[in-house]
C-alpha cells in the first residue's frame, strides 16, 4: 500500500524548532502480520522504517501496553519494533499507557494484575514495572528518546484510584507519575530519555493549565519529575480547536512552565462525511485527502514550531487497512 502523501512532507518541515519530527508506527506489527507492505511514493516496496528515514521522519512512537490478552504492544511486541527503528536510525518514543488496553480521555483502566492494590501497592507497582520496563530497553541496547508516563492522561490514570472526578483521585495520579518518574531515572538506561506528561485537547489552554495546577499542587509530582509537556490535537471534535487557539496555548504553556512543548498526536482525514462539530474556521481551506494532510503537518508545523514547540507526531499513518482490528 502507498503511504499517506503526509510523509513527504516531514523533509519539508524544516522549522528549526521541530527537533523531533514523527510517526507513530505502534500497528507496523499487526499490519505485516496481516500481510501488507509499504511503497514509496514513487511505488517501491520498502521497510516502513526506511521509507519514513527517507522522506525526514526522525523519531518514531510506540504504544507500550501492561498485559494485552493477544500480546500485540506488550514489552516484546515495543522491543521488536524498537531494534528495527534503531537499526534504521530512527529513535524511539515509548508512550506507556499503564493499561492492558487503550488509554485516553474516556479509558484508563488499570491493568488487571494490578486492581486489587491499595494506592501504596499500586504507587510501588507503577515505579517497579517501569523501572523494569527501562532496564529491559537498556539490556537490548536501545535507549529511548522520550518516555511518556501516561497517555492522555487528562480525567487522570490508574482508574478508579487515579481518577480525577473521585475523591483523592489527584493526589494519587500526582502520586503515580512521580513513582513512574522516579522508575525511569533510577533504571540502567543510559542516556536516560527525557519523560513526557501528556494531555488531550492541546488547543485548550485552560483545560492545560488547569490541569497543571491541580497536579502539581497536590505534592507527590514535582516539576524536575518531568521534562516534556506533550498534548493531542485533533481538529474534527470540536470547532474551537483553531490552529490560531493551538499556537496561543502552547505559546501560554511554555511561558508558563518553563518546558519545552509537543503535538504527539494529530491527524487529517481523507474523508470525513459527518463531522461530530464543524471543522475549526482556520482549517476549513484545507481539503480532505492526501494533499490535505500534507496542508495540515505543515500548517501545524509552524503553529507549534512559532509557539516555541520543538516536537510534531502524525498517528498511525501505517495503520493502512482498516479491517485489521489493532486490537485482533
Amino acid at each position: 500500500m502507498l503511504l499517506p502523501a503526509l510523509l513527504v512532507s516531514f523533509t519539508a518541515l524544516s522549522h528549526a524548532a521541530l527537533t523531533y519530527k514523527g510517526v507513530d508506527w505502534s500497528s507496523l506489527l499487526v499490519e505485516e502480520a496481516a500481510g501488507h507492505t509499504y511503497k514509496t511514493a514513487a511505488g517501491s516496496t520498502q521497510p516502513l522504517e526506511t521509507i519514513l528515514k527517507s522522506s525526514g521522519v526522525n523519531t518514531v512512537r510506540q504504544r507500550l501496553w501492561v498485559n494485552p490478552s493477544d500480546g500485540n504492544y506488550n514489552l516484546a511486541y515495543n522491543i521488536k519494533l524498537a531494534k528495527r527503528a534503531r537499526a534504521a536510525g530512527l529513535n524511539v518514543y515509548l508512550d506507556m499507557h499503564f493499561s492492558d488496553t487503550w488509554a485516553d480521555p474516556g479509558h484508563q483502566t488499570t491493568p488487571a494484575a494490578w486492581q486489587k492494590y491499595n494506592v501504596d501497592d499500586l504507587a510501588w507497582e507503577v515505579y517497579n514495572y517501569t523501572l523494569a520496563t527501562m532496564n529491559s530497553f537498556q539490556s537490548n541496547g536501545i535507549a529511548p528518546s522520550i518516555v511518556a508516563i501516561g497517555n492522555e492522561i487528562t480525567p487522570g490514570m490508574l482508574w478508579p484510584l487515579g481518577q480525577l472526578s473521585k475523591s483523592g483521585g489527584a493526589y494519587n495520579t500526582a502520586r503515580f507519575l512521580h513513582s513512574a518518574s522516579a522508575g525511569i531515572k533510577d533504571s540502567t538506561v543510559s542516556p536516560k530519555p527525557l519523560i513526557m506528561i501528556h494531555l488531550d485537547n492541546g488547543w485548550n489552554y485552560n483545560t492545560q493549565s488547569s490541569w497543571y495546577s491541580n497536579i502539581l499542587g497536590q505534592g507527590p509530582l514535582l516539576a524536575s519529575d518531568y521534562d516534556i509537556q506533550g498534548v493531542s490535537y485533533y481538529p474534527f471534535y470540536n470547532s474551537a480547536a483553531t490552529l490560531a487557539s493551538l499556537k496561543s496555548s502552547l505559546t501560554s504553556l511554555r511561558s508558563k512552565y518553563g518546558k519545552p512543548v509537543q503535538v504527539v498526536e494529530t491527524d487529517w482525514p481523507t474523508s470525513c462525511p459527518s463531522p461530530a462539530s464543524a471543522f475549526p474556521s482556520d482549517a476549513k481551506s484545507i481539503p480532505l485527502s492526501a494533499a490535505g494532510q500534507t496542508q495540515w503537518m505543515r500548517a501545524v508545523a509552524s503553529a507549534v514550531g512559532s509557539a516555541g514547540g520543538n516536537g510534531l507526531f502524525y498517528w498511525e499513518p501505517a495503520w493502512i487497512d482498516k479491517s485489521v482490528s489493532l486490537l485482533h
